[in-house]
């Protein structure tokens, strides 16, 4: 469609940028449309044969823009309004666990962020960015160089988003402190040594690297789940101090290096929450903080409350009230579950993200973001966060929001179907596991990567009908990658992912069923099925190979890769000693031998999941680390 918009030259610029994705152009000559930046909610008008658009931050106008055409393919004439619930509402980016976005990816993202409306974009980045004076600090995994992050930040700017740093400068460190150069900055292998003036050198390094390719003068600065503070080599060299003091002395020097470069920093909340438990949880109800405690936490750092994992509103109304009695203007992070294992885990995604934003409107939060983590190898492509981060848009300009609305303005916002990219949640939401995964099943991970002989799994999904489940999901996801041209790299992804967990998911069961009963016959059958298993495994590992390279840089992916080797081999050796055992060349095959038992993991099987697990306690009952 043309259209005719007389603008900021910025604006224009956004808008040319988005031409693809709005299917517009700009012209002299298309259908007018007047736009008027004023105070008060954002307004789309059509009638009488011309548009008007009215919108206060620049990010409404794209928000408006979208709105407006929208509503001009379904109606002649229209009056809508809609008033923003949030100050700022955006995502967080992990690119931290292995997956690097590429900087056209990043460039996308920020194209449906505009259009969604969502003006908060931060790249967490524990030590995939370039510090100068540490050459070690993200060496070999690929990081951003002090440009890209300002051309991520420059584009990021054109629509009104704001690019926020965001690093850690206490814990979550153990990439950057592995190597020799650290040595003395450790307290633990993956916390800073607090109170050390090297420390503090090596922080103010991070905080100008970090922070000087954005507009923002605001750094998220980390803090969270440092749970052995003061508890290594502080200990050796101080003693035991109050972990209270060192928290708040450290995070008081930090400050200050921020304050000295111009910032206003932010926090994690969850340190203060769990030193003030007595059991060191951060939802603990009866949580106590010292007054002296509140009192020390600096007066111009924001706290942010991250909160992923409850489906209770008032759960949320109750843990906002205690964030407000520390002082702070609190921020809140949700979670678009895109770490749950190698698929998305959409139900509870919706389920706690409905809940704690009806709660942040109520008591009047400003500003609110949705977590993309990467938790263990990024295995999860980010692209699946868009349904959870279309969520969070249309509750940021609505108080209350209809599933029929967010599917909408998907289909607007990405050419995507809500309805199919949903299935991908049946990936996890398997049978024998509760209604929306609330429980974070992961069947999909450990079914895929655990080993056909040793069978860690295989109690836990006994007469379930696994393969059946998948074999059904192979014909909804290819017809899905049908109707979502624009999504047909991830669909694809998914479809042979499901296919090999046709195939894989009871291989071990009828394998251990058939050796405990010495049918041969039955046996070799199921070595044929197993050689068909092998060239579907090699068929999911390039194209997930195609996705990864789609989306992120390099680096990182020879993670992924030896996990799919590690498959490979260890299924063409399974192959090679059941053969042997039918050949006769040996009298027992001892994996075999072992009677299988449920995979409880050190807490059990959660009611209503069959387990959840990282790749080291899949794969193997023995030690990978």
């Amino acid at each position: 469609m043309q259209i005719n918009i007389m603008g900021e030259p910025k604006i224009l610029q956004g808008l040319n940028l988005l031409s693809e994705e709005l299917n517009v152009e700009l012209h002299e000559k298309g259908y007018p449309i007047t736009v008027t930046q004023r105070v008060g909610p954002i307004q789309v008008v059509n009638k009488g044969g011309k548009g008007e658009i009215f919108y206060q931050e620049t990010i409404h106008f794209y928000r408006a823009i979208g709105l407006w055409l929208e509503n001009y393919k379904k109606n002649c004439e229209f009056v809508l309004t809609e008033q923003p619930q949030f100050q700022t509402s955006g995502v967080m980016l992990d690119v931290s666990r292995n997956g690097v976005l590429k900087i056209e990816e990043v460039k996308g993202l920020l194209r449906r962020m505009a259009i969604m409306g969502l003006n908060v974009v931060m790249l967490y980045t524990e030590d995939t960015y370039e510090v100068p004076d540490y050459p070690y600090f993200g060496y070999m995994r690929g990081r951003y160089s002090e440009a890209e992050l300002k051309v991520c930040d420059e584009y990021a700017d054109i629509f009104g988003i704001e690019m926020i740093p965001c690093i850690q400068t206490l814990a979550h460190l153990a990439m950057a402190l592995k190597w020799a150069y650290a040595a003395e900055l450790r307290d633990t292998a993956d916390i800073l040594l607090a109170g050390d003036p090297k420390t503090y050198q090596f922080i103010e390094s991070m905080i100008k690297a970090a922070s000087s390719p954005f507009k923002s003068n605001r750094i998220h600065i980390g803090m969270d789940e440092a749970h052995q503070l003061g508890l290594g080599r502080y200990l050796d060299l101080n003693g035991y101090e109050n972990r209270f003091e060192i928290m708040n002395q450290h995070l008081d020097k930090v400050v200050s290096i921020a304050e000295r470069h111009g910032l206003k920093p932010m926090i994690w909340s969850d340190m203060y929450f769990r030193l003030g438990s007595k059991h060191g949880e951060y939802y603990d109800e009866n949580v106590h903080i010292p007054k002296e405690a509140i009192d020390s936490i600096p007066g111009n750092v924001q706290l942010v409350y991250w909160d992923y994992y409850h489906e209770d509103e008032d759960f949320y109304l109750s843990f906002i009230q205690k964030h407000k009695e520390l002082g702070s203007d609190t921020v809140f992070a949700g979670g678009a579950w895109t770490w749950n294992g190698i698929s998305p885990n959409y139900g509870r995604a919706f389920k706690t993200t409905e809940a704690a934003l009806t709660a942040c409107k109520k008591e009047g939060l400003q500003e609110v973001f949705t977590t993309l983590w990467g938790d263990n190898g990024a295995e999860t492509p980010l692209t699946t966060a868009l349904p959870v981060m279309q969520l969070f848009a249309e509750h940021t300009y609505s108080e209350t929001v209809e599933k029929e609305r967010i599917a909408e303005r998907f289909h607007f916002c990405t050419g995507n179907r809500l309805d199919d990219f949903l299935l991908l949640n049946r990936l996890d939401e398997t049978p024998g596991v509760m209604e929306d995964n609330l429980r974070s099943s992961n069947a999909s991970k450990f079914l895929l990567w655990q080993d056909v002989l040793i069978g860690l799994f295989d109690e836990n999904i006994r007469g379930l009908d696994m393969n059946l489940h998948y074999k059904q999901i192979v014909r909804e996801l290819k017809a899905a990658k049908e109707r979502n041209p624009g999504a047909s790299l991830l669909f694809g992804f998914y479809e042979k992912l499901a296919n090999v967990l046709s195939m894989k998911s009871e291989m071990g069961i009828g394998l251990k069923d058939a050796y405990d009963q010495q049918d041969k016959e039955t046996t070799s059958s199921l070595l044929g099925e197993m050689k068909e298993l092998i060239k579907a495994v090699e068929a999911l590992h390039h194209k997930h190979r195609e996705v990864w390279f789609s989306l992120n840089k390099p680096f990182g992916w020879e993670v992924i890769e030896l996990r799919y080797g590690g498959l490979a081999a260890r299924l063409n050796t399974a192959h090679f000693r059941i053969q042997q055992w039918i050949e006769g060349e040996i009298d027992r095959v001892e994996e075999l031998e072992e009677k299988r038992l449920k995979h409880d993991g050190p807490n059990g099987v959660a009611e209503g999941s069959l387990g959840n697990h990282y790749y080291h306690r899949i794969v193997t009952a023995g030690n990978i680390i």
